[in-house]
């Protein structure tokens, strides 16, 4: 039997300039670049181990954490290729000190786009999922140069955000304010094919995901809600399943298709870890983006994350993210307080 072939991304995107005034010829060129990385990426991640790419490359990021040699590799696959585009301004990743500025001449350079390069990367030495996250900003700044001022905004200025997930498939997603579409690498064929279009998320999830090891740590809204999830608040309620991979896009994929919440709390206390670990910029608000196109919600519990203006490239938060239903519930915990 004969099937109908799956569109290609570049033929969706290419598609898409005809409904919304966001993709033009320049985004189109944009998407498919990042999609470009991520297949260079993900052959690279095939043969790591016999590359000799795995383990500690013996630098520091910004944040002061070891980085892994394939985090290292990723993000140069990610400058060379928006470099590449003539479409980006100024690019800002989690793996670099300072925003990297690229010359684009005549109209181009419209873009700006923040990256994660790779998502997970204390799997790689174990085999685990991993990903790459990225958010694309239109440039607001006067004159031909962009500044860190086109990077420092609200979610909710974002025209496009995505992930990669690198797994025993690699998967694409990206959305805009038309919606969010999956499209699945097909090696044969060397392109992603669409292979999850309109994603939805269900309104109430039957997964969670979050490290319980720090439950001691965390805020009593925080545990209520998380005894709610383990079925153990004396409600009676079915428990939701727990699945953690030690990768934000591997879990947060999993909920976006399946439905359920994310979970990375802040401490208790007041100290410095009272604000979580997730980066605001590079990873709480892209995927804030993508599940409220979705149907989805992403908080602090206190805040919509789209709706937060960074105060620096680094800036961390808590993060709870999912379906709406989920993520309501915890933040009516939250206005409650801890006398709930």
């Amino acid at each position: 039997m004969e099937h109908k072939r799956k569109s290609t991304l570049i033929e969706f995107v290419l598609s898409r300039q005809k409904v919304h005034p966001e993709a033009t010829g320049d985004f189109s060129i944009l998407l498919t670049q990042i999609a470009l990385a991520g297949k260079i990426i993900s052959r690279e991640l095939k043969q790591a181990g016999l590359a000799g790419t795995l383990g500690l490359s013996g630098d520091t990021n910004v944040f002061g954490e070891e980085v892994k040699k394939l985090d290292q590799y990723a993000n140069q696959i990610f400058v060379r290729t928006l470099k590449g585009s003539s479409m980006v301004g100024i690019m800002s990743s989690e793996e670099m000190d300072e925003p990297a500025h690229f010359e684009c001449g005549g109209s181009s350079g419209r873009y700006v786009v923040v990256i994660d390069p790779l998502d997970g990367s204390s799997n790689t030495d174990v085999n685990g999922n991993l990903g790459s996250i990225f958010a694309i900003f239109p440039k607001i700044t006067q004159g031909d140069k962009a500044t860190e001022a086109d990077l420092l905004r609200p979610g909710s200025q974002m025209v496009a955000a995505g992930y990669i997930v690198y797994g025993p498939g690699t998967v694409f997603v990206y959305a805009t304010r038309e919606g969010v579409n999956g499209f699945t690498l097909d090696i044969g064929f060397g392109e992603f094919l669409l292979s999850h279009s309109n994603i939805r998320i269900p309104t109430q999830g039957k997964y969670y995901s979050v490290n319980e090891s720090y439950y001691p740590k965390w805020e009593k809204p925080v545990q209520r809600f998380v005894d709610y999830l383990r079925g153990t608040d004396g409600s009676g309620r079915k428990a939701h399943s727990g699945r953690y991979s030690g990768s934000l896009t591997a879990d947060f994929h999993r909920l976006l298709l399946e439905g359920g919440v994310y979970l990375y709390p802040g401490e208790a206390g007041g100290g410095s870890k009272a604000a979580g670990k997730l980066r605001l910029l590079y990873e709480a608000a892209p995927l804030g983006f993508v599940v409220h196109q979705a149907g989805g919600l992403a908080s602090t519990g206190t805040r919509r994350v789209l709706d937060m203006e960074p105060d620096s490239l680094q800036q961390r938060v808590p993060l709870y993210i999912g379906s709406v239903e989920d993520i309501s519930l915890l933040e009516n915990l939250y206005r409650q307080g801890s006398a709930v």
